[in-house]
């Protein structure tokens, strides 16, 4: 009878004694992701050639309609028709689009005044990242010590009290309590919340000053922005400590005389963690993408509303790399959780 441990078995079988099984499940994850994005990438494209008309057609009709004539010469439109594959197979478009955004040309917005939609990109995203791991720190900083407090003191007051709290924060959406937060700013403190700066710094270059200002009005929205996923992870880390709680090698371990805090931090956190750290993988696209009304509300200057205004105006080249972005956000996301999964439970990487 074989008498090595079942871990020892495990890594033997996982690495046939000569890989890294953690180094096995990263390249093997990490191989994953092109082909991903590239069917991402046919499917969006597919999207912007549903829009009537060639990008040239929309082009001219713009300038007509601004300016009465199209400024466009001949040589300009044969030039932009070999630019974007105009009149060549569908694949080879893709392939022109897909290869120019690789290499960060986006194209140009129609909504925009023909800007690059890169150029329109770069200068809300900066903004977008910062209040989106802002907004993330804080739901998930809030809600892991909230939710083992209210896994092992289930059913005392604090427990009941946060389990409370976690419902309206799941119930309320975040564009009525940014509804709630601008009245109560307004007859407490005579001002309206609104934007990320005051009107002295939104068009001021880059100083400590706006810096300082930018960190005086973050809070709001990262109040609002953070208060629906904390409630959710809160609630989701409650639920599966609970679940670990219960389970025999738990009473073992109090049996063996082990303290309390090691029982509970040692083992059932570690597997409780596995749908907190999962939830990483979508919190960041969801905040970057989504909350467009709380964008509207607040007057912020992030992502979202730019991909509003692509979609309501049907300006495809901006909607089509805003979506493309947004679904590479999600696909790295769920590679950094996978990674951390793997790198806290060492089961999933043996698997």
């Amino acid at each position: 009878m074989n008498s090595a441990p079942r871990w020892a078995t495990l890594q033997e079988a996982g690495t046939g004694g000569r890989t890294n099984p953690m180094v096995t499940f990263i390249v093997r994850r990490i191989a994953t992701v092109v082909p991903t994005l590239i069917m991402i990438s046919m499917l969006v494209f597919g999207a912007i050639e549903l829009v009537p008309g060639t990008f040239i057609d929309i082009l001219i009709a713009q300038q007509i309609a601004d300016t009465g004539e199209a400024e466009l010469s001949e040589g300009q439109i044969r030039l932009l028709e070999r630019q974007y594959g105009i009149g060549k197979p569908i694949y080879v478009r893709w392939w022109k689009w897909a290869s120019r955004f690789v290499q960060g040309d986006f194209g140009r917005s129609y909504a925009y005044g023909h800007r690059p939609v890169a150029q329109l990109i770069t200068e809300r995203m900066v903004l977008t990242v910062v209040l989106s791991l802002c907004s993330i720190v804080f739901s998930y900083v809030v809600a892991l010590p909230i939710g083992i407090y209210s896994a092992v003191r289930q059913y005392t007051l604090g427990d009941n009290v946060f389990t409370v709290i976690s419902f309206l924060g799941l119930s309320i959406p975040n564009f009525l309590l940014a509804l709630v937060l601008i009245v109560i700013s307004f007859f407490q403190f005579g001002q309206v919340p609104g934007g990320l700066f005051s009107a002295e710094y939104a068009a001021a270059p880059w100083s400590l000053g706006k810096v300082l200002d930018l960190l005086a009005h973050l809070w709001v929205p990262v109040l609002v922005l953070g208060t629906a996923g904390m409630a959710s992870t809160m609630r989701v880390l409650r639920g599966n400590l609970l679940d670990q709680l219960r389970r025999p090698y738990v009473d073992t371990a109090r049996a063996k005389g082990l303290r309390e805090r090691i029982v509970v931090v040692k083992y059932p956190l570690r597997i409780a963690l596995n749908p907190f750290i999962t939830g990483i993988g979508f919190a960041f696209p969801a905040v970057v993408g989504g909350e467009l009304i709380v964008s509207i509300v607040l007057n912020l200057p992030t992502t979202g509303p730019l991909l509003y205004d692509a979609v309501t105006h049907h300006d495809a080249f901006l909607a089509g790399a805003m979506v493309m972005l947004l679904s590479t956000l999600l696909v790295v996301g769920n590679l950094v959780a996978d990674l951390t999964l793997a790198w806290v439970d060492p089961r999933i990487r043996y698997e």
